[in-house]
């Protein structure tokens, strides 16, 4: 069968801010079948998205193509003009990005979003695309398939969003379909739905995919073949079972070792004193106009109480739209509370950040699930560290630059990417100058909202002991929201699961494996294995399904 893609020794260079080229992809060859789905794993910065992205003609910010060729359906990416490669975007190839919030204008209807491509392209009638994209929306397992496409980007939750952006990208009938990390915004009950949905769609259709991901769980349920990167070179491949069974290169050993069970454990020590840092009695958050009863239209939170104790850290988990980040966003200020008290310090903690003192403010950080929103494109990495340093501490010239090394090292980052701008960086390296910025505070509670979701494993458990290892040294308290149940269960002393934005459960680590409450029964047992044959094998509870499936 001839190959739909093939890239032959593919070299990429960066060029520096003094004008130096380096090579950032070295000589990376593939192949792709009709049909055939492939995964590109690997560290953040090892060059998966760089090479997803020439597929599509597309170099980063400050890259350049330096050799090699990439030829899709017989046509050359890198010799087509940019009009050639503009026809045939959307239809031939497309792209589900790893961030849906930055790839959504948030002044257009999802729906008109969704079937743009079919009117730029001149695909079908109107009234034809709707009809097919309301298909894809009830294909993707998307609540209330017929209507959600009259809400704007912002009235839908990240899981959402992120279904809605493969609905955007497939709505075109590719032949190839990037998907960059398009799963690590969702919870695993969402996940799994959304794996077979690609599958099917894709299988069906004879459609060709790229997976790229640093999730070898996610990988092993939806790839035929495996791709093993690191500095951008390719480190090992072959079919998946293969690769996951026995792989023979150290770094897919390392990748895989990365995987097994982690230890419990968060903070907590058996002769500690337990001492509240914040206490949650009552809170009630949500969007929308007020109703007649002084509350918001949609209630995202309700009667949420809560306690995180000094030095230690609480998990909260559920599905994507369950309100764990309305819930953070309540406890930051950010989304003022409309009912509920908040203690925080011994002091009360007003519902909004314009009210609270700048120690307050300062004590209490977010780290942001989406960095690509979250970090000022136009500054650079200096400038958006350098900024809280100044503004809580006063920190200046010297001794700002020495604390900003400090919070590169804490994050595992180099110091050369200072001077870097967010569009420069990797999606794993943008994360960690999100919880740099977070560090630079200094604070005595951290919110969490997916801040491992965008790093490969390996990385992903370096911060996490990174975190462990800068609560004992400076007493920090996190609240850790994720729909990663083995990072949570690793550095959360308690865990909060939520359902329609109630909680339902508290259970410390130990507890996982014999959850009370139904709903926990049905998102614990959903947790993807490192088993290709996991997701068709996996039979859910069809009555726990019916009861709590997505809402």
């Amino acid at each position: 069968m001839e190959n739909l893609v093939e890239v032959r020794d593919l070299k990429v260079e960066a060029t520096t801010d003094s004008g130096r080229h380096v090579a950032i992809i070295k000589g990376v060859s593939l192949d792709i079948a009709p049909g055939e789905i492939v995964a590109l794993i690997g560290e953040s910065g090892s060059g998966k998205t760089t090479i997803a992205l020439t597929l599509m003609g597309y170099t980063r910010a400050g890259c350049r193509l330096s050799g090699g060729s990439v030829r899709v359906g017989g046509r050359d990416m890198v010799t087509l003009s940019e009009k050639q490669r503009a026809a045939i975007r959307g239809t031939e190839v497309s792209y589900v990005p790893q961030s849906a919030a930055a790839a959504f204008n948030p002044a257009m209807r999802i729906i008109d979003q969704v079937t743009e491509v079919t009117r730029i392209h001149g695909l079908m009638p109107a009234e034809e695309a709707r009809r097919k994209a309301i298909g894809l929306f009830r294909a993707l397992s998307l609540p209330g398939p017929d209507t959600i496409g009259e809400r704007f980007p912002h009235q839908v939750s990240g899981g959402q969003l992120q279904r809605l952006s493969a609905a955007m990208a497939l709505i075109g009938d590719p032949k190839l379909v990037i998907f960059d990390e398009p799963t690590t915004a969702l919870d695993v009950t969402t996940q799994i739905e959304v794996l077979r949905a690609f599958k099917s769609v894709m299988k069906a259709g004879g459609i060709a995919g790229v997976y790229v991901s640093h999730d070898l769980a996610v990988v092993a349920q939806i790839a035929d073949r495996i791709v093993v990167l690191r500095n951008g070179e390719v480190q090992e491949t072959g079919p998946t079972a293969d690769i996951l069974s026995k792989a023979t290169h150290p770094y897919t050993r390392e990748l895989l070792a990365a995987f097994e069970p982690k230890p419990h454990g968060g903070a907590a020590d058996a002769g500690q004193e337990k001492k509240p840092l914040l206490e949650i009695s009552g809170l009630l958050a949500g969007y929308g106009p007020v109703q007649a009863d002084g509350l918001p239209l949609v209630r995202a939170v309700q009667d949420a109480s809560l306690i995180v104790e000094r030095g230690r850290n609480l998990g909260i988990i559920g599905e994507s739209g369950c309100g764990k980040s309305t819930l953070a966003r309540a406890i930051a200020g950010i989304l003022p509370a409309s009912q509920g008290s908040m203690v925080f310090d011994d002091r009360a903690l007003a519902r909004s950040a314009r009210q609270r003192s700048r120690d307050q403010l300062r004590e209490l950080q977010i780290v942001f699930q989406y960095a690509d929103t979250a970090l000022n494109p136009a500054k650079s990495i200096e400038d958006i560290l350098g900024r809280p340093l100044t503004f809580y501490h006063g920190m200046k010239g010297k001794v700002r630059d020495a604390r900003i090394d400090q919070l590169l090292d804490m994050v595992h980052l180099p110091k050369t990417l200072r001077h870097r701008r967010p569009a420069e960086l990797s999606g794993g390296q943008k994360q960690r100058v999100n919880f740099a910025r977070a560090l630079a505070a200094e604070p005595k509670l951290i919110l969490c909202d997916e801040v491992t979701s965008a790093l490969d494993t390996v990385v992903a458990a370096a911060v996490i002991d990174l975190l462990k290892e800068l609560q004992r040294e400076l007493s920090l308290s996190y609240i850790f929201i994720s729909h990663d149940l083995s990072v949570v269960e690793a550095i959360c002393d308690q865990i909060v699961v939520m359902y329609a934005g109630r909680k339902v459960e508290e259970i410390t680590p130990s507890g996982l494996k014999a959850p009370q409450h139904p709903y926990s029964q049905l998102l614990f047992s959903s947790v993807p294995k490192l088993d290709p044959g996991w997701l068709d094998a996996l039979e859910l509870d069809p009555d726990l399904v019916k009861a709590y499936g997505h809402q």
